[in-house]
């Protein structure tokens, strides 16, 4: 079955084997974040396979709000490198890999979950491994198991190191293809959605041209607490900086908090714009998480 246009990581439900592709990491930890935290909440077991380690992936879920330490003690949630359960070392088949999806769906139905959720990072098939050219066979596979079942994966692929025969080869054995919701894309500058938490995130270069592409509609429709993740901001100059504290202070008087997250030197411009001490108002650097 092809996949479907832009569906939504919050959409995501039972059979569905879903293909993300990414441009950049905090774009897939973002989207991951979503998946796993929709999964726990609807008491689902979780499990997140990546090159991330254990520590690495609960601090990424941590800086998004997402504390999986209970999940973990209780087994609801597993966060392990691929290595050892789709491939073994530097070898891949794919009949094994899929049979192992086959045993974690079984698994977590003895355990008494009423479904299970599975976020792969493809990256390792960027390595030479022996059996590669059986990832089509894979994701064929990973459709027979999810067939009829109470289980959802979400497959990710970095499009920018991924070629695109090899994109266009998996691509038809997943039934949703997800990416975040874009308001604004240009050679220079990419405004979308965030899921976890909610808001929107700012990437590339942010001058007065932006202003109309901008203007933070999106975010205030939300509703509820928002972020403005920033930190993959490039430049802001100083029209379009004094645009974002304005709209935090309008979000804010609201009865709503806004969490600003952005590089120092954004921060500096905000503090001298008045957001410090505002009340609701947030602005965090990477040196404060």
């Amino acid at each position: 079955m092809a996949a479907d246009a832009g569906a939504q990581v919050t959409e995501l439900t039972d059979e569905d084997h879903a293909c993300l592709t990414f441009g950049e990491p905090e774009e897939l930890a973002d989207l991951t974040a979503a998946f796993i935290r929709d999964g726990l909440a609807g008491g689902l077991k979780v499990m997140w396979l990546s090159d991330t380690s254990a520590a690495g992936a609960v601090a990424e879920l941590a800086r998004r709000g997402i504390d999986p330490g209970p999940a973990l003690e209780r087994g609801q949630m597993t966060a392990a490198a691929c290595d050892g359960r789709l491939l073994s070392g530097q070898a891949f088949r794919a009949r094994d890999a899929a049979g192992w999806l086959a045993g974690q769906l079984e698994a977590s139905r003895r355990e008494g979950f009423p479904g299970l959720r599975v976020a792969v990072d493809m990256s390792w098939a960027l390595r030479p491994v022996t059996g590669v050219e059986e990832l089509p066979a894979f994701e064929e596979g990973i459709a027979a198991v999810l067939a009829g079942s109470t289980a959802a994966v979400l497959c990710q692929y970095d499009r920018e190191k991924f070629d695109p025969v090899t994109l266009a080869s998996v691509a038809g054995f997943h039934t949703r293809s997800v990416a975040a919701a874009t308001y604004y894309a240009d050679p220079l500058l990419r405004i979308c959605r965030q899921y976890a938490p909610p808001g929107i995130r700012i990437a590339g270069e942010l001058d007065y041209q932006a202003e109309q592409p901008l203007a933070l509609a999106e975010t205030v429709r939300l509703g509820g607490d928002i972020t403005v993740n920033m930190t993959a901001l490039a430049f802001i100059d100083a029209r379009c900086s004094l645009m974002v504290a304005d709209a935090a202070r309008t979000i804010a008087a609201a009865s709503r908090r806004v969490r600003l997250r952005c590089p120092s030197e954004v921060a500096a411009a905000f503090a001298r714009l008045g957001l410090a001490g505002v009340p609701g108002i947030t602005v965090v650097t990477d040196d404060d998480r």
